[in-house]
């Protein structure tokens, strides 16, 4: 599992301007109004010689009367729970403020890394204003400018020093792994409990009834399985404190380390928001994944039922169109033997390798069907095909332009090879590359 990285700060600080900052890329919403971030927005960094997933947050306020702001406050939490590291932000230009006092004093009851950020430092004579900072009495103070870059690569050489070094862990490549994952009360428990066969978890209606969860390892029809983390288990004793809306955190940590991912969805309430931000995790982590709508056995169905509900999901999900979708009840059982079933058959594809020569006569036929549309007056050419790897299924297409391969031509070319192939429920990578004279 990658480190968690959680950044925090009272509202309008730049937590989010640094959080885009450090993945490279702008994928959270920035704006001067404070609290924009409402929620927790995440991102994976592959960048620096750690690779770890970063957390932003919404503004952090000790004291509060609103109940935006205090959502806000528990989201922050839990993401501070969860993170092997925290850099905490203030503003440079505000000075320290009472509040960052106060969450200053917070944070040094935590037992984890915390580095403290001042931002919007943009200059030397900026930097000369933040002396009321050092009597927080702390170490790791840095003064940086997100916007500018100011500051982020010294910032960003200890954050790195200081994860965890995690290497990749020794698993058993017998062993299909398989992470439930979805939000708080769609039936992960009761799945988990009903593959089984007994009561391995928590089941309770309660969204957020948990307890301490480990990997299991089961047999069926003599193949060997784990069951690894079910997104949501938590103990007991913190969902008094907080029920977050969903825990995507949880999610993450099981999908790191899954080869099947279980998409359960509650049929009672149908497909949320929160449903597509987890499956989309699943699919851009490169997982073979299955949706296991839950609870079917409870709602007033007729002809079109079923129908509409798939549409629904295939409406929802357009990046998951070869996921498999189950019908299941995991309280009576209905079905729920189809899902062993169909998680062979989706490992079966997601670790296959085509032989090349039959790889590249399916692409020459698709490229002679199809050709790649002329780009800037010039022909692009595609040469050959080969297979770089498993888990998912990824090709490497030699080709003289790689930078005019438009998007849809890529996903042409996907949808051929599965149906060539039968890649069933498994995501396809295509890497173009340039032939060398």
């Amino acid at each position: 599992m990658k480190p968690i990285v959680a950044i925090v700060g009272r509202p309008n600080v730049g937590k989010s301007t640094l959080f885009n900052r450090i993945i490279g890329r702008r994928k959270a919403m920035v704006d001067d109004q404070p609290g924009v971030t409402r929620d927790r927005n995440y991102g994976n960094v592959n960048r620096f010689d750690v690779p770890f997933i970063l957390i932003d947050t919404g503004g952090f306020e000790p004291e509060t009367s609103d109940r935006l702001r205090q959502q806000m406050r528990e989201q922050s939490q839990l993401a501070m729970e969860e993170a092997d590291l925290i850099m905490f932000v203030m503003d440079g230009k505000d000075g320290l403020t009472p509040a960052d006092r106060e969450v200053a004093d917070m944070l040094r009851r935590v037992e984890k890394p915390v580095f403290y950020v001042i931002n919007k430092v943009d200059g030397d004579r900026q930097e000369l204003g933040i002396g009321d900072f050092y009597g927080l009495g702390v170490e790791n103070l840095f003064a940086i400018s997100a916007e500018h870059n100011r500051g982020i690569g010294e910032l960003m050489d200890e954050v790195v020093r200081a994860l965890p070094q995690r290497g990749a862990a020794e698993e058993d490549e017998e062993l299909t792994k398989i992470a439930v994952v979805g939000r708080p009360n769609v039936g992960k428990s009761s799945l988990v409990n009903r593959l089984l066969g007994f009561e391995r978890v928590v089941a309770n209606p309660t969204p957020g009834t948990t307890r301490d969860s480990v990997d299991t390892v089961f047999t069926c029809n003599r193949k060997r399985y784990k069951l690894i983390d079910t997104a949501g288990i938590r103990r007991k004793g913190k969902t008094t404190q907080k029920i977050e809306k969903y825990s995507v955190v949880d999610a993450l940590r099981s999908i790191e380390r899954a080869d099947i991912v279980l998409i359960v969805l509650n049929a009672e309430e149908g497909v949320t928001e929160q449903d597509t931000k987890i499956a989309g995790y699943a699919y851009e982590a490169g997982r073979g994944c299955i949706f296991v709508v839950n609870k079917w056995d409870t709602l007033t169905k007729d002809n079109s039922t079923l129908g509409k509900f798939v549409e629904k999901i295939r409406m929802e999900f357009k990046y998951l169109p070869f996921a498999p979708i189950l019908f299941v009840s995991a309280l009576s059982g209905q079905r729920t033997g189809q899902i062993i079933t169909e998680v062979d058959t989706v490992m079966a594809q997601y670790a296959k390798r085509v032989k090349t020569a039959e790889l590249n006569k399916v692409f020459a036929d698709a490229v002679a069907a199809h050709p790649p549309p002329i780009f800037q007056g010039k022909r692009i050419k595609l040469y050959y095909a080969t297979q770089a790897a498993t888990k998912p299924p990824t090709f490497v297409i030699f080709a003289n332009r790689t930078e005019a391969i438009h998007f849809s031509y890529e996903r042409f070319l996907a949808n051929r090879l599965r149906e060539a192939f039968g890649f069933t429920g498994t995501p396809i990578r295509l890497l173009f590359k340039g032939k060398e004279r």
